[in-house]
């Protein structure tokens, strides 16, 4: 279990009049191919050595998206995933074409234990998606983000 390790991310938002939208996202690699709901993510990653969960969160997003999403940032507080997994989210507005989306490359033994490494797009895809939608689609754990953004923006902070 990762119990401890600390990850950062930025869930993207844009309103058109009072609809709302989130950006979320689905991992690359054979793992997720064929995974839908409860697959997809916010765009984030683990925090380095000295380094803020801000700072992480803007850094993440822009390697795993291609895309900065700006210095206005909004708390949207930590969450904890089930692998344990301590995940500080922010929220930012702003907009994204998916079609330009440009993530960063990882590599993985895959099989496991075959001693072969394939290498692929950490992020496959990118989605603009409603409320309801982003929660069906996204981690478990992060779903409950999708309602603090929501408060937020209806509070107009």
């Amino acid at each position: 279990m990762a119990t401890g390790i600390a990850s950062a991310g930025i869930l993207l938002y844009r309103l058109d009049g009072n609809r709302l939208e989130v950006l979320i996202a689905h991992p690359g690699g054979p793992f997720w191919k064929r995974r839908d709901a409860g697959a997809w993510t916010i765009p984030k990653g683990l925090v380095e050595a000295g380094e803020s969960p801000r700072d992480a969160a803007r850094r993440e997003f822009t390697e795993e998206t291609g895309h900065d999403p700006g210095d206005a940032l909004i708390s949207l507080g930590v969450i904890t995933q089930k692998s344990g997994k301590v995940v500080h989210v922010w929220a930012a507005a702003g907009d994204f074409d998916p079609d330009a989306l440009e993530s960063n490359l990882v590599e993985i033994e895959y099989p496991r234990g075959s001693g072969r490494n394939i290498e692929f797009p950490e992020i496959d895809r990118v989605l603009w998606a409603e409320p309801l939608v982003a929660q069906e689609k996204l981690n478990q754990a992060q779903a409950v983000l999708i309602e603090r953004l929501i408060e937020i923006v209806q509070s107009g902070s």
